[in-house]
């Protein structure tokens, strides 16, 4: 039943237990029509799942075998560490068809994050006027508008009314191979508006287009932030964001399902980050792994000698009463808890913009009221079980108000730990988890031992 469930799970991406034994037999056989009838069929991005599944030998041999099946929309859906791997095996012909196809804004996502040589490659591929657009959009900022917006659109001067329109784009000129709107310029390419296909034919051929012109039109500047620019696009729930340069000329646009793939692209790597592994994947070398996790877990040993420093303070109060070993983990656990929790929800509204320097100071003090309510639930919990296990009344207190405090520690330091970090220039996503366990970690030891030491010895 279970290998069942998991087959059913997998053919939601096209993708089979089966399939992937298949493959490799095929691969293993040298079966050149094989693999061919199995990836023919297969979506894109399901061959990217699929190639990502099997070992480097067999993908090596799997290029040899499938010639010419690797495809501009297989090189998009890869992972950015496979795309080097795999561009490196394509011959230059090979290359060179599979970029013809894509959009510019696909294309610079293939290069961007190759090195040089490899970039060369790519480009030397291209026909010279892709080359052109491409290296533009290469010279903007890494994470500008600029650097990801599509090049393709469709312009129409201002003064044409819906016949004109229509006349054009059944005309000869080379269209997008998606596109939501026309976008509206007058006589200098400044965008004046745009219109949507529908309502285009949903009016007379006399309307003119701009009597039909959306009233989210709004337009973005090269250099502006593309997450800014995502988080525009679904908070005013547009469809395309024209991009304009200096001159506030139309020079491309990002649309929404761009906009999508990179917030969530932005969210997994908050998760990833959380956890201190940066942006690793499953196809990352061992050693590539092992150097992005290596500097967290450093930075988590020295804190973890600091807190270890302070229970050493209380070395005579714990060997004095070794219920206080027993018990203190239970304080540090749940303040790294209760801290988390207000840490995710923290980063997480700090990578959306809700939560801002206009809200944060409430934000921090609802977090503190979630910690002193949470804290005496649970305070009152640990002081029954203290007095329960240990018979000792005056332990339960102790316990009891060190989880207080702790707890609405942990909410405070959970939200003004990535606030501060984001203030001060670094990544809130990164370096926050270390930060905060340490605070709950230390001051739960501190806040226990302190008081086990003031009131029961």
């Amino acid at each position: 039943m279970a290998e069942h469930d998991d087959d059913h799970e997998d053919e939601a991406f096209g993708i089979t237990d089966r399939l992937v034994v298949e493959v490799r037999e095929a691969v293993e056989n040298a079966d050149a029509a094989a693999v061919d009838a199995l990836l023919d069929p297969l979506h894109p991005a399901d061959i990217a799942h699929l190639i990502e599944q099997i070992d480097r030998k067999e993908r090596r041999d799997l290029l040899t075998l499938w010639k010419g099946g690797i495809d501009g929309d297989i090189l998009s859906e890869l992972d950015e560490n496979l795309r080097e791997e795999i561009i490196g095996q394509l011959a230059p012909d090979e290359l060179a068809d599979a970029l013809r196809d894509l959009d510019s804004d696909d294309v610079v996502d293939l290069v961007e994050y190759l090195d040089q040589d490899q970039q060369g490659v790519v480009l030397d591929a291209l026909d010279a006027s892709d080359r052109i657009v491409v290296e533009q959009a290469l010279s903007y900022p890494e994470e500008s508008a600029g650097r990801h917006m599509q090049s393709e659109l469709v312009r129409a001067p201002e003064h044409w009314n819906v016949g004109e329109a229509i006349d054009f784009l059944r005309s000869d000129v080379v269209l997008p191979d998606q596109f939501y709107h026309i976008i509206l310029v007058d006589p200098r390419l400044k965008a004046t508006g745009y219109v949507t296909l529908g309502r285009i034919l949903s009016h007379p051929r006399a309307t003119p287009l701009r009597d039909l012109t959306e009233e989210t039109f709004r337009t973005f500047h090269v250099t502006q932030g593309v997450e800014e620019v995502a988080q525009a696009i679904n908070h005013y729930h547009l469809i395309t964001a024209p991009v304009v340069d200096d001159d506030d000329r139309v020079v491309g646009v990002i649309t929404i399902d761009d906009a999508m793939a990179f917030l969530e692209e932005e969210a997994e790597e908050d998760l990833l980050r959380l956890a201190g592994v940066g942006e690793g994947s499953l196809s990352d070398k061992v050693f590539t792994t092992s150097k992005q996790r290596l500097p967290w877990l450093a930075v988590n040993l020295v804190t973890a000698n600091f807190a270890a420093f302070v229970i050493s303070l209380f070395e005579e109060s714990i060997a004095g009463l070794v219920a206080l070993a027993v018990l203190m983990p239970i304080v540090a656990s749940m303040g790294g808890n209760a801290g988390t929790q207000s840490l995710t929800v923290a980063v997480r509204a700090l990578a959306t913009r809700d939560l801002t320097p206009a809200n944060q100071w409430r934000v921090v003090r609802r977090e503190g009221l979630v910690g002193l309510i949470n804290g005496v639930v649970f305070a009152l919990v640990m002081a029954v079980i203290g007095y329960l296990w240990f018979g000792s009344m005056m332990l339960g207190v102790v316990i009891g108000m060190a989880m207080l405090i702790n707890m609405i520690l942990a909410g405070l330091a959970g939200t003004l730990v990535p606030v501060f970090l984001e203030r001060f220039g670094f990544d809130p996503a990164l370096a926050s988890g270390t930060f905060v366990t340490t605070t709950t970690d230390v001051m739960g030891f501190f806040a226990f031992l302190g008081l086990a030491t003031l009131i029961l010895l």
